[in-house]
């Protein structure tokens, strides 16, 4: 043995020798003496089945008339009598714990953690209760006579020093000079002795000093030694005495615990872990706390295969266990968890099926209501494997997990540990009863000490990417426990990032993850919690015949059946489809069709299958949700790539869902024109689907009705178009005596004019070096004005075929929204305000505060729409400024501003979002009083209004039609085009000319009447 560093004589030795002897009394029944040698072990155990521990004068049990850990104070090792539980968790007595705020502390003892608020709670009566509870049975046990082997909440002491630990602090002991001496004896016969059983007898007495003297720091130093731990384990390795085993276990991580030097004295030899482990396997399941002190890697642990006698230990009862500084079972899942949370799939598979198939998921699942929110991660994170090996466990799991403390444990884990335990939620609520997914997602909501949404809001603002999908679609399922508001922050946030995670092409398994989370929002799953949203809709698209063969696969019938309960769970499924159907098509107006369109191009299989399901799902509830014009932007996104997908694939039930998904379009006027180019080439799939699908007959009646109306039934969605791309955006458009002219992004001006179909243009000018933003004409001098960004003005005179630029003004800033009088011009600048600029040359600003986005001039008063969504009329003579609509703050962290203004026939129009519901509100100009709205759902871009009718220019190339007496809509012109229409101008009432953010100018001209007799 290594005695180096002792510090005893063997005189000293011999005059302590009869208190040597009288410890021997500890030791009566094992009187034989053996040298020390590495020995088998084959002696029984009274605590343990594996035949290890022999009977002893104190046994394992020592521990089992002393009250309930939880029921006496880590400060005053008493039992309770007035106990508070802080904010972290911890409960002490009040009078030991006001005392140690008292003294200016301001942690809680025993986590170290910053209290926010030192007033202390109310007392803990469910506790002081069952306190009560039990010292009626215990009757003859005296308050405060045993101390607790283990500590509330953090069972190790985090290797501080018990000098500052709460008990030392509290209720230090001093130790006798008589103590002193005996431990140093204890200590020389167990560094120094070649004879097996003093040293044995050395831990015992060792033992007994440790529990006597409270851990004293004194102590601590001394059996800390190197040379004192290297005799721990040579007993270690040499005893054959279960019980010794045990002990010397005990002595070595409570010293561990609190000392990283004993740790690192143990961990320096490979061979002392492994024969620990070697002990742990053989049945000395407490050994299992020394093995997670050692901090071994997931390799070592993976070697070691101590897989089944980790799961030996979670299964244990806790009374059957040796008292350790840390609860075997608690080791045991920290150290499980470290296995399936650090290892390759195929090991962690085994690992998860044998916990699923040994029926020991109950056992874990007791793990997440554990006081150490390590052991609760760890749980976790154990479970979590389990349901995706076998995804119908997860009842077991839901039926018994108490979820508080989980909820809890998100506050302070770190950036890991927080995406396993929204993963497990997540994977949670995939139960086959749509009922008992939203039980769960009230729990999660309502229960905890903090807010679960606002939570999960944060996390999902600094998540990394591909964790995103997962939070996104837990948020939104917890936003729409309730009939879903007009605007929700949390929806709108999570909304948006599965469109952008499914838009990252950079990343195909977050694309991947971000389409399936939309499929999962379907929220029917089967037992194994496997989204069905295809076996629907293919029961949808009237396949029967294959979804009952895959209800019998999945074995689900019992699930939809006739009796009351499952008609409630069908009406509970219905009405959370149709709610998260809703939300996801009205964001930003179908933007999430976008985004699928997207993904159905691409190239990998998943992706885009996933896709697929996703866009035919959403397509399809667009026939069962109200009617706010979505249909239109699923047409312009979709609708080819459904009719790609029904032409060329094979696969009868890839057939069926593009057809479900092109049925939706067949009621709308626009839909049916749309398909009628490819009807020749979709009869004869729709013949041959007809015979499995009542669907594909009602579309054959469908083309058949319209093939018998004929073709003059759509001449009105004639468009003349022409693509001038290659010129950037058409920032600016107007009409004027039978010409168009148009200013574009890249500094072009064109005049154009319109012959039968076709534009025909005249000129084209780039005397402008930046962007032409607009183009206003003074129709009393015949003159074109156009504003640029190159900070000029420039007057043009209109002639027959051709304009030239007659004059150049310096407008000393960048012009956007040019308006012109006969004297001076308005324009919105670079910064805030409004700058009037005198033809002769002066200049000044109006409305400095407000950040101006729109312009309408009428009768010398100036009207101003700005992005704070406000609204002034200033008159330009006396410089008067009128509110007509207060400013608001951004909404959501999303600003709302007036992107359009036209005054006509004495009312004011502003076009802006749809945040409150109505993008056009209507007011008067004599009393400013509000008068109308339009309730359209899209934002406008742009306004023209008429005498009978008002054109809004949409996003998504849309332009919606009103009837201005009704204000109803009449008309959605569909443009074939993705991007946004910025400017538009109507000549007289029969011509109607747009430009768009993707470089196109349409015409209609063959609109209006039409329209005008419906109206």
């Amino acid at each position: 043995m290594d005695n180096n560093s002792t510090d005893y004589t063997s005189s000293e030795a011999e005059a302590e020798m009869e208190e040597n002897n009288r410890g021997m009394a500890l030791f009566q029944s094992n009187q034989n003496r053996f040298h020390k040698e590495k020995q088998p072990m084959s002696a029984d155990s009274s605590c343990s089945s594996d035949p290890l521990v022999v009977e002893s004068d104190n046994p394992c049990g020592g521990w089992k008339h002393t009250p309930p850990k939880d029921f006496v104070c880590p400060i005053t090792t008493h039992l309770f009598v007035d106990p508070v539980t802080l904010e972290t968790g911890q409960t002490y007595e009040r009078k030991a714990i006001q005392e140690w705020l008292d003294r200016g502390n301001s942690t809680c003892p025993i986590t170290r953690q910053k209290l926010h608020n030192t007033q202390l709670p109310k007392t803990n009566y469910v506790l002081k209760r069952l306190i009560a509870s039990w010292k009626e049975i215990n009757a003859g046990v005296v308050q405060g006579q045993y101390e607790d082997p283990h500590s509330k909440t953090n069972p190790l002491l985090n290797s501080t020093r018990p000098s500052s630990s709460p008990t030392s602090v509290i209720m230090s002991q001093a130790i006798t000079h008589d103590m002193v001496t005996k431990l140093r004896l204890a200590i020389t016969n167990l560094c120094m002795s070649e004879v097996l059983t003093e040293s044995e007898m050395a831990v015992l007495q060792i033992e007994r000093f440790w529990r006597e003297a409270n851990t004293e720091p004194e102590i601590q130093n001394m059996l800390s030694r190197p040379a004192v731990v290297n005799g721990f384990i040579e007993v270690l390795l040499n005893s054959i005495d279960p019980h010794m085993l045990m002990v010397t276990v005990f002595l070595l991580s409570e010293l561990g615990s609190r000392d990283q030097g004993v740790i690192g004295t143990l961990a320096r030899v490979d061979s002392n872990v492994q024969y620990v482990a070697a002990l742990f396997k053989k049945g000395l399941l407490e050994a299992v706390v020394l093995i997670y002190l050692l901090r071994p890697s997931t390799a070592s642990l993976v070697e070691m295969d101590m897989v089944e006698s980790l799961l030996t230990v979670i299964k244990k009862k806790e009374e059957d266990l040796f008292g350790m500084c840390l609860r075997p079972k608690t080791a045991a899942v920290l150290l499980l968890g470290q296995i399936v949370g650090s290892t390759g799939e195929g090991n962690v598979s085994i690992i998860a099926q044998t916990l699923v198939s040994a029926k020991d998921i109950e056992a874990i699942v007791e793990s997440l209501k554990a006081d150490w929110v390590a052991e609760r991660i760890a749980a976790v994170e154990i479970l979590l494997r389990c349901v995706r090996k076998d995804g119908k466990c997860r009842n077991c799991i839901a039926n018994s997990a108490e979820l508080t403390l989980v909820l809890e444990s998100l506050m302070g884990a770190n950036d890991r540990e927080r995406f396993t335990i929204v993963q497990f939620l997540y994977e949670l609520v995939k139960l086959d009863r749509r009922t008992f997914n939203e039980q769960l997602l009230r729990i999660m909501k309502d229960e905890g000490a903090f807010s679960m949404m606002h939570t999960l809001l944060i996390y999902l603002q600094t998540a990394l990417q591909e964790q995103r999908p997962v939070v996104a679609g837990l948020l939104i399922q917890l936003d729409l426990l309730v009939e879903p508001r007009r605007m929700s922050i949390y929806r709108e946030e999570a909304i948006d990032a599965l469109i952008s995670c499914l838009r990252d092409s950079e990343f195909p398994t977050t694309q991947i993850a971000a389409a399936e989370t939309i499929v999962a929002l379907q929220g029917r799953f089967s037992s194994s919690g496997k989204p069905l949203a295809r076996i629907f809709l293919l029961k949808r698209a009237g396949l029967d015949r294959g979804y009952k063969t895959l209800m019998r696969t999945e074995k689900l019938s019992n699930i939809f059946g006739e009796s009351e309960e499952n008609l409630e769970e069908e009406r509970a499924a219905n009405e959370w489809e149709r709610k998260i159907a809703f939300v996801l098509v009205s964001h930003e107006f179908g933007l999430l069709f976008e985004a699928l369109a997207e993904g159905l191009k691409s190239k990998h299989s998943e992706l885009a299958t996933a896709c697929f399901v996703s866009s035919t799902w959403l397509t399809y509830m667009l026939n069962v949700l109200p009617d706010t014009g979505i249909r239109g932007a699923a047409r312009v996104c979709l609708l080819k790539q459904f009719v790609s997908i029904f032409k060329s694939r094979k696969d009868i039930e890839d057939k069926a869902l593009s057809m479900l998904a092109l049925n939706s379009f067949v009621h709308d006027p626009e839909g049916l024109q749309d398909l009628t180019f490819h009807m020749k080439d979709m009869l004869k799939g729709l013949r041959e689907l007809k015979k499995s699908s009542a669907l594909a007959s009602k579309m054959l009646r469908v083309f058949s009705e319209w093939h018998d109306l004929g073709p003059d039934l759509w001449k009105h969605k004639e468009l003349i178009q022409v693509d001038c791309s290659v010129n950037g955006d058409v920032l600016s458009i107007i009409c004027f005596k039978g010409k168009i002219f148009s200013g574009h992004s890249d500094g072009t001006i064109k005049v154009w004019s319109g012959r039968g179909s076709l534009l025909h243009l005249i000129q084209e000018t780039r005397e402008h070096t930046k962007a032409v933003t607009s183009l206003t004409v003074l129709q009393s001098a015949d003159r074109l004005y156009s504003g640029s960004l190159d900070k000029t003005a420039r007057v043009w005179a209109i002639e027959d075929e051709a304009i030239h630029c007659t004059q150049v003004y310096d407008m000393k800033d960048q012009v956007y929204n040019l308006i012109v009088a006969n004297t001076v011009s308005c324009f919105i600048p670079q910064g805030a305000g409004i700058k009037v600029h005198s033809w002769n040359g002066g200049s000044k600003l109006l409305n400095p505060n407000k950040y101006v986005k729109c312009l309408a001039l009428v009768h010398g008063k100036l009207y101003c729409g700005c992005s704070d969504n406000s609204i002034q009329e200033i008159d330009l003579a006396s410089g008067t400024l009128c509110t007509i609509q207060t400013g608001c703050k951004k909404l959501l962290g999303k600003a709302s501003p007036i992107y359009a203004i036209q005054v006509h026939d004495g009312l004011i129009y502003s076009a802006g979002s749809s945040l409150d519901g109505s993008s056009v509100k209507i007011w008067s100009t004599s009393n400013f009083s509000l008068v109308g709205s339009l309730q359209s759902t899209l934002e406008v871009r742009t306004m023209a209004v008429t005498s009978e009718l008002i054109y809004l220019g949409c996003k998504m190339g849309i332009v919606e039609i009103w009837c201005k007496e009704k204000y109803s809509r009449v008309q959605i012109l569909q443009t074939g085009s993705n991007g946004k229409v910025l400017c538009m101008s109507v000549n007289g009432e029969d011509v109607l000319v747009f430009g768009t953010s993707d470089g196109w100018i349409r015409v209609n001209s063959f609109l209006i009447s039409k329209l005008r007799k419906n109206i």
